[in-house]
């Protein structure tokens, strides 16, 4: 079987997911029969979109995750079958792993629509890792390269133990 760049990028995530002490279970998303190629549910309650870039641009050197309608479309459904959502991005050149909610990277997009007025056809998801410091997560301002809007700060050690939160609360109880 061929190995696509999403296996073995995607891989990277889900080998850390597997081993964490809480984890059971990892399947495919389906989503109108067919198999999702970036979400997945893991111990059946959480979803998970998987996104990749290998190299971080400009100045900033931020990675950035393109996000169409599309794939908000499938983080909708994928929404609506999870308890809980997360966006796990993985910045190949750092060797580390990102992870926002669902809700997150929703406000996010929600800050950008409002400033603009309208709905885009995509939207990108900026992502920059200083050196000893957490990651920066955030969109631009439209029209206005470089000023960026809605930034969130994320611990570099959240992935994958974010997504296990709520069973280890329940395994202590």
């Amino acid at each position: 079987m061929k190995i696509n760049d999403d296996h073995m990028y995607h891989g990277a995530a889900l080998t850390q997911i597997a081993e964490h002490p809480t984890f059971k279970a990892v399947n495919a998303f389906w989503l109108n029969g067919k198999k999702s190629h970036a979400a997945f549910r893991i111990n059946d309650t959480t979803g998970i979109y998987l996104k990749y870039a290998a190299l971080p641009h400009g100045f900033a050197k931020e990675y950035t995750f393109t996000f169409t309608r599309a794939h908000l479309s499938e983080l909708d459904v994928l929404r609506e079958h999870c308890t809980r959502v997360f966006v796990v991005l993985v910045c190949i050149k750092t060797k580390e792993i990102c992870v926002i909610s669902y809700g997150q990277l929703t406000q996010m997009i929600g800050l950008r629509k409002k400033v603009r007025g309208e709905d885009e056809e995509q939207y990108q998801v900026l992502v920059t890792a200083p050196a000893n410091k957490q990651f920066r997560v955030y969109v631009n301002r439209p029209g206005r390269k470089g000023i960026l809007m809605g930034q969130q700060l994320v611990r570099r050690n959240a992935f994958p133990e974010m997504l296990f939160i709520e069973d280890l609360i329940a395994g202590a109880a």
